[in-house]
């Protein structure tokens, strides 16, 4: 039932997200991507448990209206997730996009701030895109950039393997766990 609580507290006494049942959780990520002239932001839902990128969005300005675009695909394309997990950035905090997720009936849970540790499959799969892809090329226009980062989500998502996931990639991992899961009869 979404309108339970399913958090545990740390060590330091924040709250963390724990799964009560088989669904995706979210998080997001909102890196900036370099070009050869200027930047823009990516905004990326990410599932946990299987590193797949579910939405992603590209926007020259850190509004909130590009993150909402993308999270409104992931829930359109996968279903509601039990659990939303951000860090604190403004765009997360705005009455529109914890609004979005509280009509979903998605739990919010938010990172301690500035604790990478919080976030560290966002952080791997950020890490992953700046070095394999981003700084490899030098973008001259938003298009080029859309078009690598595409084409690198699609890489990493159906042909990239993972060592944390014994080999598979994310998309493995994540259409075999949605198989295995009951259906509501």
């Amino acid at each position: 039932m979404h309108s339970e609580r399913c958090m545990s507290g740390s060590a330091r006494g924040r709250a963390k997200p724990l799964v009560a049942r088989p669904e995706w959780r979210a998080c997001p990520t909102q890196p900036y991507i370099p070009m050869r002239r200027g930047f823009v932001y990516l905004f990326a839902v990410l599932d946990w448990a299987s590193r797949r990128v579910l939405a992603w969005r590209l926007s020259n300005t850190l509004s909130t209206d590009f993150c909402l675009d993308a999270v409104r695909e992931a829930i359109t394309q996968y279903g509601c997730p039990e659990i939303f997990n951000t860090d604190q950035g403004c765009q997360f905090t705005s009455l529109e996009f914890t609004g979005l997720l509280e009509d979903h009936g998605i739990q919010i849970s938010m990172d301690g701030r500035g604790c990478w540790r919080d976030n560290v499959f966002v952080e791997r799969l950020w890490r992953s895109l700046k070095y394999e892809e981003v700084y490899l090329h030098a973008y001259e226009t938003v298009r080029h950039a859309q078009e690598g980062l595409e084409r690198y989500v699609q890489f990493y998502n159906q042909v990239r393997p993972h060592r944390a996931l014994d080999g598979r990639t994310p998309d493995r991992v994540y259409w075999d766990n949605r198989t295995a899961r009951p259906t509501a009869a």
